[in-house]
């Protein structure tokens, strides 16, 4: 499982570098219009329209249903601006979005019905395979909607922690080992020693262990980096990151 062990680090430097994480700039726009704080925000939807679909199929609605359901949902948030509702120290994104949700599910959605998917100014791109199957993966647990949308988010934050590891991988001219690599990640069950891997790559067994250190303490820092990205205070962050692993470790 992913790990939660806090790292020292500077303070001033982390002060520095927090706030120009996305919900700091979603955060610190105020009731201005800004382009940064847009441009973050949309980020941060694209990331959590996964958790949306699923809680909207746990909440009963059909895949085309729910679809749209997100679909008209993110237009009418990013459009309306609910952000300008949010004071700086109101916490998690996580937390504030579900709660949009649900005030939109009780107040709007209902009166309107689904909109024609694509019709609004704003429109995310969706991979509804990908999210029904994984909505499927935990339909069976009979969980309730907050749970399967805080599960959803899990992991979707650790799908953009993979592909920012899997890019860097990339740019450095290794993405070619980075599936071999990846099996050594927290949460994955690699069923080959380092000795053998080793063999396979034509490394040391030194070597391997050498890099999978590496790779997973760049994991972690990636982690908390996209975890930043969505809670207001930095003290947040490692409160965050726990209750992440929590999820993530509760049986399905």
């Amino acid at each position: 499982m992913v790990a939660g062990h806090h790292h020292p680090e500077d303070s001033g430097a982390r002060s520095a570098w927090f706030t120009t994480t996305h919900w700091s700039v979603v955060l610190t726009a105020g009731q201005a219009d800004s382009g940064a704080s847009q441009a973050a925000l949309e980020k941060l939807c694209r990331t959590y329209w996964t958790p949306i679909y699923a809680y909207a199929r746990r909440r009963n609605y059909q895949p085309a249903d729910a679809q749209d359901l997100t679909q008209e949902f993110f237009a009418r948030f990013l459009s309306k601006n609910y952000i300008k509702t949010v004071q700086p120290g109101r916490g998690k994104f996580r937390a504030f979005l579900l709660t949009a949700l649900q005030h939109f599910l009780a107040n709007e959605w209902d009166k309107t019905q689904a909109a024609k998917r694509g019709g609004g100014k704003y429109h995310l791109p969706l991979d509804e395979l990908s999210a029904e199957h994984l909505y499927q993966m935990m339909a069976a647990s009979e969980r309730p909607p907050e749970e399967i949308y805080d599960r959803s988010w899990a992991w979707a934050v650790l799908e953009q922690v993979r592909e920012r590891l899997r890019a860097e991988y990339a740019a450095g001219g290794k993405d070619h080992r980075f599936d071999q690599w990846m099996r050594f990640l927290p949460g994955e069950a690699s069923a080959l020693s380092y000795a053998e891997t080793g063999r396979q790559l034509g490394l040391t067994e030194e070597a391997v262990r050498s890099e999978v250190y590496r790779l997973r303490k760049r994991y972690r820092e990636l982690l908390r980096q996209e975890i930043a990205q969505t809670v207001a205070m930095p003290g947040e962050v490692d409160e965050e990151v726990r209750y992440l692993i929590n999820v993530l470790s509760r049986t399905i």
